[in-house]
C-alpha cells in the first residue's frame, strides 16, 4: 500500500534570548505549513532562544510552557513537531529535542555530541542515549547539529527502524559544503529521508547560512532553502524508499560482526 508524508523544514533567523518572539514566528510558520497539508515540521536547533550562554539556564525556564503550547498547536494541527530545546538540568541544561505528535509527547532526545570548539560542553550536559519513536507518519530518529559528525549514531537509528532522521541545527558559516555533502552522506548510507532545519541570520560573531535540506534515500535534495527565512516542503515515498531498499540490499548486507 502506498504510503506517503508531507513534511517541512522551519528554517528562521532566531532572535537571541527573546523567547516570546521566536514563539510566535513558530507559530505562523506552523500555521502556514499545516495549511500546506504537512504532517511534519522540524525546527530548528534551540530555537526558542538561540545560544544565549549568559543566560541560557534562566532562559531555560520557560522552556516547559513553550513545550506545552508546541503541544497545542501539534494538536490543533494534526502534526508531529520537532525541535531542540534548552531543557533544565541541575546545574546546567541539556540541549533537548521534544518530538510531540498530534499533541502528545512522544519522546525527547537530549544531544550527545557537544561541539567543544565553540565551549558547549562547559554550558550544555550531554546526552546519554539515542531516540527513535513512532509516530502517526511513521517511525523517526532524531540528532542534532554536530551529531552530524558522528555517522555511528546515524547508522543506530537507522538499524532501530528509523525511516525519517530529523535534524534541528545552528550549523554556521563557513562550513557549508560540509553541512550539505554530510547529511546527504547519511541519508544514502541509510536509504533513509532526512529533514533538517538549519537556522539562519547573524547571531553575536556567528552568521547562520540556512540552506535547510530534505533529502531523499538515494541522496536526492527534494527541497533546499536559500539563506533567509523560509519554510521549504516535500512529499515523503515510502513506498520508493522500500523499493530501493530491495534494489540496494545494503541492510541485509552489512557484517557488523567485523566492525
Amino acid at each position: 500500500m502506498e504510503r506517503t508524508a508531507k513534511v517541512a523544514a522551519l528554517q528562521f533567523n532566531i532572535t537571541l534570548g527573546d523567547v516570546d518572539a521566536n514563539v510566535e514566528y513558530a507559530r505562523e510558520a506552523l500555521a502556514r505549513v499545516a495549511a500546506d497539508g504537512c504532517q511534519l515540521a522540524v525546527l530548528p536547533e534551540m530555537w526558542s532562544t538561540g545560544y544565549d550562554y549568559k543566560r541560557l539556564n534562566e532562559l531555560a525556564k520557560r522552556t516547559p510552557e513553550v513545550v506545552e503550547e508546541m503541544g497545542r498547536l501539534s494538536a490543533q494541527h494534526g502534526m508531529v513537531i520537532v525541535g531542540s530545546l534548552p531543557e533544565p538540568h541541575e546545574e546546567r541544561v541539556c540541549n533537548t529535542a521534544y518530538i510531540l505528535d498530534r499533541g502528545k509527547l512522544v519522546g525527547k532526545y537530549r544531544k550527545i555530541h557537544l561541539f567543544s570548539l565553540m565551549g558547549e560542553d562547559r554550558s550544555i550536559h550531554g546526552g546519554d542515549s539515542w531516540v527513535v519513536v513512532d509516530t502517526h507518519i511513521g517511525r523517526i530518529g532524531v540528532f542534532i547539529c554536530y551529531d552530524l559528525r558522528f555517522p555511528e549514531l546515524c547508522r543506530r537509528l537507522a538499524v532501530e527502524g528509523a525511516e525519517i532522521i530529523v535534524v534541528p541545527a545552528e550549523w554556521p558559516k563557513p562550513r557549508e559544503e560540509h553541512w550539505r555533502a554530510l547529511l546527504k552522506a547519511r541519508a544514502i548510507e541509510n536509504q533513509l529521508f532526512v529533514v533538517a532545519a538549519n537556522c539562519c541570520g547573524v547571531q553575536g560573531k556567528l552568521d547562520f547560512f540556512g540552506q535547510s535540506l530534505i533529502i531523499g534515500p538515494k541522496g536526492e535534495f527534494l527541497a533546499e532553502g536559500g539563506y533567509e527565512n523560509c519554510e521549504l516542503t516535500a512529499t515523503l515515498d515510502f513506498s520508493a524508499m522500500e523499493n530501493w531498499r530491495q534494489q540496494i540490499t545494503c541492510f541485509p548486507d552489512r557484517k557488523p560482526q567485523y566492525y
